[in-house]
């Protein structure tokens, strides 16, 4: 019998229930992406099906956008680094990235982001903060719940992109 969604597992440790959410869609998202695409090849993991984002960009953007939401959660500005790497997601490498490392790393991302959830304190979740360089205001706990759902968005992505991959024949 499967385990229920992680929100129906109960309060995760260490979460305050005003996080807790968030959390469990952290947590659903890193197993999704492992049911989701563990298994597939490199051909499949780049291919763009109908003009579509790649596998491989919505894992890797997943990783990146975690890291950079962090930042702002943080109340910082992105480095040069983070900004140069933004271009790059697409773009498969050489020789390609494999599935094992690109979920690898969004579930790293994932755990970082629920470390910053268990770390942030009650009082801290309505701090003012900014995003880029337009500023546009917001709040601790508003990059919390955008981080989670922004990663549940590219998880969904994930798995009808890898349904639709598979059906196509190329292994």
């Amino acid at each position: 019998m499967a385990q229920p969604e992680a929100w129906l597992r109960g309060p995760l440790e260490d979460v305050d229930p005003m996080l807790m959410p968030a959390a469990h869609a952290l947590v659903q998202a890193g197993e999704d992406l492992e049911q989701a695409a563990s298994d597939l090849t490199v051909e499949e993991l780049w291919v763009r099906p109908g003009g579509a984002a790649s596998l491989g960009f919505h894992l890797r953007h997943l990783a990146g956008s975690i890291d950079r939401l962090l930042t702002y959660a943080r109340g910082e500005q992105l480095s040069e680094s983070q900004r140069q790497a933004i271009p790059l997601e697409g773009q498969p490498g050489d020789p390609p990235v494999k599935a094992a490392t690109l979920i690898r790393g969004a579930q790293a991302a994932i755990e970082r982001a629920l470390a910053a959830i268990r770390g942030t304190p009650k009082e801290a979740l309505f701090e003012p903060r900014t995003i880029g360089r337009k500023a546009p205001p917001t709040n601790a706990i508003g990059l919390m719940f955008h981080i989670a759902e922004h990663t549940q968005r590219h998880t969904g992505q994930v798995i009808t992109t890898a349904k639709i991959v598979r059906g196509l024949g190329l292994r």
